[in-house]
């Protein structure tokens, strides 16, 4: 590690702060170029009131710069949590900020995320432990985001056709109350469970951990109540532009700026050279921390390399295939790739899990071909690109078992992730993970039972 590092608490803040501030910065950006000043906090509002269920387009909600302001809000928020509490963050910390702000463009926003992190702090009350010890944990409860909404503002049991609604009652409020105090109780004793299941080839723990306690709710609440799943919110058209000026462009360029200031930083940080960070590259991701294994500068060098990555490869999608575009989808789920881009990530262990995204297409492509019928979906379908980005928590399988098992284990991925929404009404936020984690489950299995070299650390 370099002696010119600074604590590690002191770097997480920082990148949290460098994230929010480009939010905001973006925000006000779209604003001038779409010329959309006066509907800024009007879009806000009608993100804030409505209910979220995947895939929500906070674009099509409220606009570019509204879903940018969103993200940019709750970012200072636990920002400011991480500074007033003095927390200890490492590198969990991180990944639960990602998470929060990447949601932020799709299901998330400044008022239906503090209901479950009210949940954990009466949970760490309860028990006497500290607040600021469980930030990460506080901020993965926000998956459940989207089902405060919908108690918030359409969940009526007496309802047979639910329509949506601004009128909160009481009894809407004591639904909340009481749905976050279980949620509190429940996610600390899910996730080391979780872990177990997987073994840690999943990096999005969570999204198996809050994927089986979201089955459970939707069935509670809907299935065996009897209540319909509600429709979508109302008629949104899926408009990428404002004044003849594209979203795309801003986007990339948004990111491409981001990504540049990670590695410029991490750069300078490690004596103004890249020399060292081939070393993250050799990592398998299993268990891994890049912080206490190579230090924060070539960890920073990480975030940049490993988001042109991602960025590239949703580009190229989008170019190349017919699809959803830069929806505020896709934007979000850019930043969720970037998770455990401290604890694993990397491009080399990465890109075996793309293309298995990339096999499983073709191979589609290919039999439709044969029998002379449409192909039902590209890689740059929603489902699909949202599917990928979380994938990559997948990564620990190519790094320890070899890059053939990281492309299987993409291609298995891929069948999966468009068919486990229905498992929680769309009302869990993290239904990649949730996906990912099932493949670790399937495939874990199998490699344990007839790979010949278990104790293998190399990418082959």
């Amino acid at each position: 590690m370099s002696t010119r590092e600074k604590p590690q608490h002191w770097y997480i803040k920082a990148i949290c702060l460098t994230f929010t501030i480009s939010f905001f910065l973006a925000s006000f950006a779209a604003c001038a170029y779409l010329g959309i000043w006066n509907r800024l906090l009007s879009g806000w509002l009608e993100i804030l009131i409505n209910p979220s269920p995947l895939v929500t387009d906070y674009y099509q909600l409220g606009n570019l710069a509204s879903a940018f302001f969103n993200a940019g809000m709750c970012g200072l928020a636990w920002t400011l949590l991480m500074i007033i509490l003095k927390a200890d963050c490492d590198v969990n910390t991180f990944a639960g900020f990602m998470l929060v702000v990447a949601h932020c463009f799709y299901g998330l926003n400044f008022l239906n995320m503090w209901p479950p992190v009210l949940g954990i702090l009466v949970f760490c009350r309860f028990y006497k432990i500290n607040f600021r010890d469980n930030l990460g944990m506080a901020m993965f409860s926000t998956a459940f985001g989207p089902f405060i909404s919908e108690l918030l503002f359409r969940y009526h049991v007496d309802n047979v056709f639910m329509i949506y609604t601004l009128h909160v009652d009481i009894l809407d409020l004591v639904y909340v109350v009481g749905f976050s105090l279980f949620l509190g109780f429940a996610i600390p004793a899910m996730l080391p469970g979780a872990l177990r299941l997987h073994k840690g080839y999943n990096l999005y723990n969570g999204g198996l951990a809050f994927g089986l306690l979201g089955l459970f709710l939707y069935a509670f609440m809907y299935k065996t109540l009897g209540i319909d799943t509600p429709g979508p919110i109302k008629n949104i058209n899926p408009i990428y532009e404002a004044h003849g000026r594209s979203y795309t462009g801003f986007i990339v360029v948004f990111f491409l700026i981001l990504f540049t200031i990670f590695l410029v930083w991490g750069w300078y940080e490690n004596g103004k050279t890249f020399q060292g960070y081939g070393i993250i590259l050799l990592s398998d991701g299993h268990n891994a921390d890049f912080y206490d294994q190579f230090g924060m500068p070539r960890t920073l060098i990480n975030i940049g390399v490993y988001g042109y990555m991602m960025l590239a490869y949703f580009v190229l999608v989008i170019t190349l295939t017919d699809g959803a575009g830069f929806t505020g989808a896709t934007t979000g789920v850019i930043l969720a790739s970037l998770t455990f881009s401290m604890k694993g990530q990397h491009p080399k262990n990465v890109w075996p899990i793309l293309l298995g995204f990339v096999a499983l297409s073709a191979w589609v492509h290919g039999v439709c071909f044969l029998a002379e019928k449409a192909v039902p979906w590209t890689l740059s379908t929603q489902g699909y690109m949202n599917g990928a980005a979380f994938a990559t928590g997948l990564c620990p399988i190519a790094g320890h078992y070899g890059k053939k098992y990281g492309i299987i284990s993409g291609f298995i991925c891929a069948v999966i992730c468009t068919s486990t929404s229905v498992m929680h009404g769309g009302f869990m936020l993290y239904n990649g993970g949730l996906s990912a984690g099932i493949t670790a489950l399937i495939i874990v299995a199998f490699l344990e039972y007839y790979w010949k070299d278990p104790d293998c650390d190399c990418i082959k």
